[in-house]
């Protein structure tokens, strides 16, 4: 809903397809073909998450405005959007320790990426990592990207910590986030705010993915 109101917002027209499992790839086919569809964006999760890199590659890399198949020539919105954050506060990754929690397609392992390709100081986490703690006291930024409530205590996150908390779930139906509340209320700490921080910039830069397909299909 939030796509298809900043899509209004901007004037571009997007339009939501539904489909069954069984025609997800020749809908996408039929997307592919079209010269009045300049963008692709799948909604994930799939209902069987275990064929998500296949169906997302299915998406020819000029529409892939989500930036995720194999052979995506754009960088993906919530990694991208993660990286304009801390640039607009004027964080140098360059000198800093970065950890990455979370080595999911979506954030995780893309963001991991593009920082080891900027060559910055990256460590990394996920549901293996039996040091996690130590890992974030060791480190100066923490990203996390896991969709567990509450991961990050305030045990674990060392002074004048900055982090960016870009894990959503539902916790008692509210919609939460990686990093415990009593993180939060500690004054030494920079954090991204629990609504607000993130999604909205995602957004923005899935469209300016969008913006720099058309001016490329334009051209072709």
């Amino acid at each position: 809903k939030i796509k298809l109101k900043y899509a209004e917002d901007i004037g571009v027209l997007a339009e939501v397809v539904e489909t069954t499992d069984a025609l997800l790839p020749s809908v996408i086919q039929s997307l592919n073909e079209r010269s009045d569809v300049s963008g692709i964006v799948i909604q994930l999760p799939l209902n069987d998450p275990k064929v998500t890199g296949s169906i997302l590659s299915l998406v020819v890399p000029k529409k892939d405005i989500d930036g995720l198949g194999k052979d995506a020539i754009y960088d993906p919105a919530t990694p991208t959007a993660i990286l304009w954050l801390l640039a607009s506060y004027n964080i140098d990754l360059r000198d800093k320790k970065v950890l990455v929690i979370g080595q999911g397609r979506l954030v995780g392992a893309p963001l991991t990426k593009m920082l080891l390709d900027s060559g910055v100081d990256v460590a990394t986490a996920d549901d293996t990592t039996t040091n996690l703690r130590e890992l974030c006291l060791n480190s100066q930024i923490i990203i996390s990207a896991t969709g567990q409530p509450g991961l990050i205590t305030n045990d674990m996150v060392p002074i004048d910590a900055i982090i960016v908390d870009a894990g959503t779930s539902t916790d008692n139906g509210e919609v939460v986030g990686d990093v415990s509340d009593e993180v939060r209320e500690r004054p030494d700490v920079t954090i991204t705010p629990k609504k607000g921080g993130v999604g909205p910039l995602t957004i923005s830069a899935l469209f300016e993915n969008l913006l720099k397909a058309v001016r490329s299909q334009t051209h072709d």
